[in-house]
């Protein structure tokens, strides 16, 4: 699968809620980009909903398609993390945590009204989101002497590059996130720059 330019997540948390039959569902998408923050609302919402029957969750993370999880949380098998994945998909979005929250009304909705309920509680909250378009990053490690942070600095400026993490000691250690729309030329431009030694990080 070859990586796009570009990515979409979310700008901020949104929440919606869904009634069917009694039974309460309510919505929670946020913006993460890595596991421990994904914990952390768990616990969170937990707390906030102490008389909750069910957390069902489904989150995706990166870029290649891979990083991805579902949970159903004692729901049946398929009626709770899966329809919440499928329309996290069908936004087209990553680097997103959905946590449905189900209080139980007292009837039994069967799988098919499940499977709606959970559906329809992430599409309103997902609606409700607002999205952005951020370019994909590649990380590069670059050392240099002090004396030409000038034109380091104008370099990665006009290759639109985020500084991550810069270390000073006798020479400068200058870590840095270029867009992958911009990656040949800013690697052209590298290597003109002899006073530069620099490696990709993972």
């Amino acid at each position: 699968m070859a990586i796009p330019d570009f990515y979409t997540t979310l700008t901020q948390n949104a929440t919606a809620e869904f009634k069917d039959r009694g039974s309460k569902f309510i919505a929670y998408a946020y913006p993460v980009s890595h596991t421990d923050a994904i914990k952390t609302q768990l616990q969170v919402l937990k707390k906030e909903h102490p008389k909750a029957v069910h957390f069902c969750y489904a989150y995706r993370l990166g870029i290649d398609g891979n990083n991805f999880r579902i949970n159903d949380d004692g729901e049946p098998s398929g009626s709770a993390g899966r329809p919440i994945l499928q329309q996290i998909d069908s936004k087209g979005v990553t680097n997103i945590l959905v946590v449905v929250v189900r209080y139980f009304g007292g009837t039994l909705l069967g799988v098919p009204g499940l499977i709606n309920a959970y559906k329809t509680a992430t599409a309103l909250a997902l609606q409700l989101s607002p999205t952005q378009q951020l370019p994909v990053t590649m990380s590069y490690e670059l050392q240099y002497d002090y004396s030409r942070q000038n034109e380091v600095m104008l370099w990665v400026k006009q290759m639109q590059a985020q500084v991550l993490q810069q270390e000073q000691t006798l020479f400068v250690l200058l870590t840095i996130a270029i867009p992958k729309s911009r990656l040949d030329e800013a690697l052209y431009r590298l290597q003109e720059m002899h006073f530069v030694t620099y490696r990709k990080i993972d």
